[in-house]
């Protein structure tokens, strides 16, 4: 009969790793006594990371001491102690293949049902000391599983488990676990797990994910980001016209050649460009929104001129008309969505770009959609696509603007220019006839995109129906991590003369890559405080997979699923030659 070996509870504490510092509870240790166990944990216990981990579906972690025992052979250890897992509950005679999702059990005077395999991350592999831990766990098929309370109740060392009822589907937790995580997902498979009542509302997702997706790669898995790869490679775009928009921005049009269609883009998407400012020099990129209407005979490029920008620079100054640039395929989430409800084009600055491609699409569409354009600017010579915007904005049946300068001069006529003085504010969003039921899209520098997002929140407009496009490397996600400082991506301070060289393209840095001094992409990303996304860096999760725009990489460990054509995992990930990343 299966028993309770032993009851393991940790409060969250504070670890350092790798120059960080992490929050984790998976230190856990045998409790004396008995212990009550309620909806959502057991006494004594607690979750650092509650976005990961705790919650009504995963209150209990239960592991077994038969893969002590394996894990004891594979790895050569005899330092086991229970908790070593970081499970609350030890446990014999419960195996993953044999357990399935929906399975109750009675312990002690609580009731249980096992709810989704164990979701490993990196901080089990501090617990072990063993990096590669989460990509073990689950390739070997002995994850663990999580305990949903159905009767609270008291358990302790010793109880019996008793099985009181079984799962509808009798999916084991091995093959779930497998079905997500492995390169193999029937169709028939992945309905039943779907349809499977007690899974845990993630997992159920995931597998609908898979279930609708129509491309490579795994959508149960890879965040929103990494949702549209792109061919790799830089193909020879013509620079045909060259305008200036305004004082500090000028476009470029791109045209490819005669014959040889370019990638239609999405409205709202960017290219990354290749330019080499010095003859023999290092090559910069540098990623740009298509700020024309979609077409596969021509992209336009809307640049900002910086005063120490390099990239703009060079285009504004050193480029003409015939020259030749080295263009990306299209890339990037932050597009046009359809729907039938209004539509609020909101920006700053040169952040028009991408919502101005928009507004060409509705427009092209003739659609009656309530469409708002909403701008922040100087001033009127700091206004790029003015009488472009306002065309467009008549061929809609419902098309608005409402236009902020900050600073205008004496010539800016107020209410033919622009609408305000000032700030944009929730105050404007009254006026121009916003409401919380619009599909808002937001482009500009980060402090207006925060603000932004605040009087949006304060308005009404619900989170997810706001969508962001940024390019200063994007928003990082280091879950467990604390007390950490955003810094602006620099090289890394020791720096390499030779090695493949690695560009993160929307951050603007470049470094060569040294194996001795980094075992990944992700951690040379990291000494360039470069913003990334990661969970497991062992290639398990897909939280990491982001775009390669250029060349090639090998792996070290091999992912157990390998991501979509176009992208790559950059925790586990290694330059075969130079690379250009998404990042």
């Amino acid at each position: 009969m299966a028993k309770l070996l032993s009851v393991n509870v940790g409060l969250p504490r504070d670890v350092a790793w790798r120059g960080m510092t992490v929050r984790t509870g998976v230190w856990k240790a045998p409790a004396p006594g008995r212990r009550r166990v309620g909806r959502l944990t057991v006494e004594g216990d607690g979750q650092g990371d509650l976005a990961g981990h705790g919650g009504e579906h995963r209150a209990a972690l239960v592991y077994q001491i038969e893969s002590y025992r394996f894990w004891q052979g594979e790895l050569a250890r005899s330092d086991f102690v229970y908790g070593q897992f970081g499970e609350n509950f030890t446990v014999e005679d419960l195996p993953d293949d044999g357990v399935c999702i929906g399975d109750r059990y009675a312990i002690g005077s609580a009731v249980f049902e096992v709810a989704a395999p164990r979701v490993t991350c990196y901080r089990v592999g501090i617990r072990m000391n063993e990096p590669r831990m989460p990509a073990l766990l689950t390739s070997s098929g002995r994850p663990g599983f999580y305990f949903r309370v159905v009767k609270e109740g008291e358990v302790g060392a010793g109880d019996a488990i008793v099985k009181v009822a079984e799962g509808e589907t009798r999916m084991s937790i091995a093959e779930v676990n497998a079905l997500l995580y492995s390169p193999r997902h029937p169709r028939d498979r992945l309905e039943r797990a779907a349809q499977t009542p007690a899974l845990s509302p993630g997992w159920r997702a995931s597998f609908v994910k898979l279930l609708n997706s129509r491309s490579d790669g795994n959508a149960g898995l890879a965040p929103a980001s990494a949702g549209r790869p792109a061919a790799p490679g830089f193909r020879p775009l013509t620079v045909m016209a060259i305008e200036r928009e305004s004082a500090d921005v000028v476009s470029l049009t791109l045209h490819g050649r005669p014959g040889e269609p370019l990638p239609q883009a999405l409205p709202g998407q960017y290219v990354v460009l290749r330019l080499r400012p010095r003859v023999g020099g290092a090559p910069l990129t540098r990623s740009y929104s298509l700020s024309g209407p979609v077409s596969t005979d021509r992209y336009r490029i809307s640049v900002k001129i910086e005063p120490n920008g390099v990239g703009g620079a060079y285009l504004g100054d050193q480029v003409r008309a015939g020259d030749s640039v080295e263009v990306s395929a299209p890339r990037g989430t932050f597009i046009l969505q359809p729907g039938e409800g209004p539509i609020a084009l909101l920006s700053a600055g040169v952040g028009a770009t991408p919502v101005l491609a928009m507004l060409h699409a509705l427009a092209s569409a003739g659609s009656s959609r309530p469409v708002l354009w909403l701008h922040a600017a100087r001033d009127g010579k700091h206004f790029p696509f003015a009488a472009e915007v306002r065309s467009l904005l008549s061929r809609l049946a419902h098309g608005r603007s409402y236009v902020c300068f900050s600073r205008p001069e004496a010539d800016d006529r107020l209410g033919a220019d622009f609408d305000a003085a000032g700030h944009l504010s929730s105050s404007a969003f009254e006026t121009v006839g916003l409401t919380p039921d619009a599909d808002v899209y937001l482009c500009g520098p980060g402090r207006f995109m925060a603000d932004m997002r605040a009087a949006l929140s304060q308005f009404g407009v619900r989170p997810d129906r706001v969508r962001l496009e940024t390019f200063d490397g994007g928003e990082s996600l280091t879950p467990g991590v604390v007390g950490a400082v955003r810094k602006s991506p620099h090289p890394p301070p020791a720096g390499f003369e030779t090695g493949p060289l690695v560009s993160f393209a929307r951050s603007g840095v470049a470094a060569r890559w040294n194996p001795s001094a980094y075992a990944s992409v992700l951690e040379l990303a990291e000494a360039c405080d470069v913003p990334a996304r990661w969970a497991c860096r062992t290639g398990v999760c897909h939280t990491c997979e982001s775009g390669l725009v250029s060349g090639e990489v090998d792996y070290q460990p091999r992912p157990l699923d390998l991501p979509a054509p176009g992208n790559l995992l950059i925790c586990c990930s290694r330059p075969v030659g130079d690379v250009v990343v998404d990042l």
